[in-house]
């Protein structure tokens, strides 16, 4: 007995631990299931006009703007399911009550980006946004082509003399330009807890498996 006492209390202690792991993980995964659930209903809830006062405790705000690109873009490296690689395009949007901003407007194909699109009046219905984006590899964005690689609201905002405000379309009434609308989602948003869940459970399954094969050995040997 107590040759395999102790392998017999490593085994316990550490399935323990695993198997805490992965209750934490779906405990993570109920509590993440409840935040996008609050922020899909963020995103569908009725839109207002664009407020005086925006800060990004107002991240997915739905509004509704009017009033005139001015032909000032960035545009950000992307792509698209249906046609492949291009671009997202981001305007200089003034309002017409004179504020400057920004208007995510969607995606171009490649071929399009170098296509003319000066000023244009539009009416936008979208959501306010500030993504989170930017990471230590992201590349630096090409100011000389004006290409983008993330979504970075104060630098974008100092490169086109605009509010720090990002307004994501999902809807455009005028002329779109082609530029396609991109609406805010929650699908990028990941949520990995249930599949590390398990990875911990199996894992546990793994020590307790081991755990009782060294017992064996220990109970078999002579020695």
């Amino acid at each position: 007995m107590r040759r395999i006492l102790f392998p017999a209390i490593l085994g316990i202690v550490g399935c323990a631990i695993l198997i805490s792991l992965g209750m934490w993980q779906l405990r993570r995964l109920a509590w993440k299931e409840a935040m996008l659930e609050q922020i899909q209903a963020s995103i569908e809830a009725p839109a207002v006009p664009l407020p005086e006062k925006i800060d990004p405790s107002m991240k997915y705000m739905p509004v509704t703007v009017s009033g005139t690109t001015t032909g000032d873009e960035i545009d950000m490296l992307s792509g698209s399911k249906d046609q492949g690689g291009g671009y997202q395009i981001i305007s200089r949007f003034v309002t017409d009550s004179g504020r400057a901003i920004m208007v995510d407007r969607g995606f171009v194909p490649q071929e399009m980006r170098h296509l003319e699109r000066g000023p244009t009046r539009l009416v936008v219905q979208g959501n306010l946004h500030w993504p989170a984006e930017v990471s230590s590899s992201t590349p630096k964005p090409n100011l000389d082509e004006n290409i983008w690689f993330a979504r970075d609201v104060p630098a974008m905002a100092q490169v086109l003399d605009t509010e720090p405000v990002l307004v994501v379309a999902s809807f455009v009434e005028g002329d779109a330009q082609g530029v396609q609308p991109i609406p805010v989602a929650i699908d990028g948003i990941p949520n990995n807890h249930l599949s590390y869940a398990m990875q911990w459970f199996m894992i546990a399954a793994v020590w307790a498996g081991m755990t009782v094969a060294l017992i064996w050995r220990i109970r078999q040997s002579k020695y």
